[in-house]
């Protein structure tokens, strides 16, 4: 060997091992602790680089790698389950050669392949045109799950884990409403079904705005906050979070009467499970890619992220014959979207105050489009991230969106500063109220201590005290709700019960008929549900399903704040976090609750209708008394709208007279 081929090969096996460690060190964020340092796209060329050096040097490639297996493992913090069918993994192709090549492939195998159902009578659909084409599904990126039902009934679900060993996760997926607990017109026994657990757009900008708020580390996309989610030992907070699901794979098909990828999935849908709605028979490779170019765009108007599409031979009875190889089928593959990333302008660094005091850093650029939408603002979320990317105005940056949907600044163009780009810092005062900025030791985040009158902090916290979850006041939003703080005329959550018409009316474009109809909407809130007062304080990690767990166990606030934190975490499905947070939160806003006395709030349960009278009572010490026979063991549901309440009333009301309440 000549010695520069020899130096080649030495610096190839040097970077060959130099990705095995980056890619192990990735591989388990993503997968195990579910907090990402990098994007997909730069995880997915990293291992693009590695098959590549595998190929050239095939005597040093590791045959044990994660390439080589599926790379999640089994936490310890949930007991094992064994998948009976191991759970695979997706190879990948990012361009039009590569997914012709795996189609080349697929139509070779195909063409002199016995189907392994040729002993059964409905195995002419192997040779139908329709078994023969391929199925192209949205990739959803989320975290594959396993599902059992015996005799129709949910009865066990697992993460994918290793592909071999997963995770028992059933209790937390029993929090998923989307999720059937029992199948419609159910065959008799066994049924195994797997698919993806996801959260949705709106849900995971507003869970992560939270943890802005509060200071917390963000997730970094919606599959790192489904897995993040799906693995909590608190199920309350599974509740809260609102995690959905879609299925797209029927374990042993065939046993089933079912021969085709696009029979399974109307199977699964005829059983009641949610599938995935965007999904196309394509006969051809060129139906294949126009599918693909198709939802390149309009996956955008999604709720939703999807990073691909997904391509399956139809023809499930040649999946066993195709085979796979450790890791992943050979009869799919997963189509991904390329990245879109563009460079501009670096106009400004601005700073936004959260409810809970938070100051987050946001970049102010030159407006670009990405993803379907004119973007021109994205947080940089503390000073380090900052200090991190050397971010300074006047740079020229370059910007993305995060799993598709959120603004994010991911670089700065350094080889094109001219000298005169300014340097940004944290604010040592606050830029709304002039009280001193402080940054905690174990925190990235800086806060304004002014926590009961900052302005910006009372305007995000009227926000969330008025939205429906909370005290539901109808009129009153971000606008309004901007308007009363700025004018000096709220200065506290409870300075809204204390204005009269003339206040009202004193604000800019504010009429006489929209200040009485809020003035009511106000007046009226104050008989809201108790659990409705909790979910509207704005307790850290204590959102309706977490409010109502609380009320139903203490019925009253003098007996959550007369609890420990121990008493709350004893809670089913609460746990030590939400008791902690409780708990410091009723230290700190005592004279808040004594407010709240004085006009009337309800602020405990009340009791339900003795035997023989269906009219409300007057609320007792806390204790409920004896539930009304009408109600025991009943289930109700409420839908529409009702005449004389909101559905959040009505069904308090049902549940305090010893009713369940369902969502249907």
């Amino acid at each position: 060997m000549a010695a520069n081929d020899s130096t080649a090969n030495d610096s190839k096996g040097s970077r060959l091992n130099e990705l095995y460690a980056l890619i192990s060190h990735h591989a388990d964020l993503y997968y195990n602790q579910d907090r990402p340092e990098i994007a997909d796209s730069d995880y997915d060329a990293l291992v693009r680089e590695l098959k590549q050096l595998e190929e050239a040097l095939p005597d040093l490639a590791r045959k044990d790698f994660l390439t080589q297996r599926v790379g999640g493992r089994a936490s310890d913090l949930f007991s094992k389950v064994k998948h009976t069918v191991p759970m695979l993994s997706l190879d990948n192709v990012f361009d039009t050669e590569e997914l012709k090549s795996f189609f080349n492939r697929i139509k070779n195998v195909a063409s002199t392949a016995n189907p392994a159902s040729t002993a059964n009578p409905a195995s002419t659909a192997s040779t139908n045109e329709d078994a023969s084409g391929f199925m192209c599904e949205l990739k959803i990126d989320g975290l594959a799950v396993s599902l059992i039902y015996e005799d129709g009934v949910f009865v066990k679900g697992a993460t994918r884990g290793n592909g071999h060993i997963g995770e028992d996760v059933t209790a937390n997926l029993l929090m998923i409403d989307s999720l059937p607990k029992r199948l419609k017109n159910a065959p008799h026994g066994r049924i195994e079904v797997r698919g993806e657990v996801l959260m949705k757009t709106d849900r995971f900008l507003n869970i992560n705005r939270l943890k802005e708020q509060r200071g917390e580390a963000l997730f970094a996309n919606p599959r790192n906050a489904a897995a993040g989610t799906l693995r909590q030992k608190e199920q309350a907070i599974v509740k809260e979070r609102g995690l959905d699901i879609f299925l797209y794979y029927l374990v042993d098909a065939p046993k089933f009467g079912i021969y085709t990828q696009q029979e399974a999935l109307n199977y699964l849908s005829a059983l009641g499970l949610p599938i995935q709605p965007v999904n196309s028979f394509c006969p051809t490779l060129s139906d294949v890619n126009r599918f693909i170019d198709d939802w390149s765009e309009k996956r955008h108007s999604l709720d939703y992220v999807t990073d691909g599409v997904v391509i399956k031979l139809n023809n499930i009875t040649l999946w066993p014959e195709i085979g796979a190889t450790s890791h992943a089928p050979r009869w799919a593959v997963a189509y991904k979207y390329p990245p879109e990333e563009k460079e501009t302008r670096l106009l400004d660094i601005e700073i936004s105050i959260g409810r809970t005091g938070i100051l987050t850093p946001v970049a102010v650029f030159e407006p670009v489009q990405l993803a379907g939408t004119q973007v021109q603002r994205a947080s940089l979320h503390n000073e380090d991230e900052i200090r991190t990317k050397d971010i300074r105005i006047g740079d020229l940056i370059r910007v993305r969106k995060a799993a598709e949907i959120i603004p994010e600044v991911i670089g700065v163009n350094k080889a094109v500063r001219t000298g005169q780009e300014q340097s940004f810092s944290m604010p040592s005062r606050c830029p709304v109220c002039g009280s001193a900025v402080i940054r905690l030791d174990d925190e990235a985040a800086h806060r304004c201590v002014n926590r009961l009158s900052c302005p910006a902090q009372v305007k995000e916290s009227l926000k969330y005290f008025a939205s429906r979850n909370g005290m539901d006041i109808k009129g009153l939003g971000d606008s309004l709700a901007g308007k009363l703080v700025d004018s000096g005329k709220v200065r506290t959550l409870t300075d809204i019960y204390k204005l009269e018409l003339r206040d009202w009316l004193a604000l800019d474009k504010v009429q006489e008929k929209t200040a009485r109809n809020i003035m009511k909407q106000i007046e009226v809130s104050k008989q809201r549900p108790f659990e409705n007062v909790l979910t509207a304080l704005g307790i850290p990690d204590v959102g309706k399903s977490v409010a109502a767990l609380l009320v139903e166990h203490f019925n009253s606030i003098d007996a959550i704040m007369a609890a420990s934190e121990d008493d709350i975490a004893s809670i089913e499905g609460v746990g030590s976090v939400i008791a902690r947070s409780v708990c410091q939160f009723f230290t700190a806003n005592q004279e808040l609750i004594s407010r709240l006395k004085e006009l009337g709030f309800n602020l405990r349960v009340a009791s339900p209708v003795m035997s023989g009278s269906y009219g409300s009572s007057e609320p007792s010490d806390g204790a409920v008394a004896d539930v009304n026979p009408f109600f025991a063991n009943k289930t109700f549901v409420f839908t529409g709208t009702l005449s004389s309440m909101t559905r959040d009333e009505a069904s308090s009301k049902a549940k305090g007279r010893g009713a369940k309440v369902s969502k249907g």
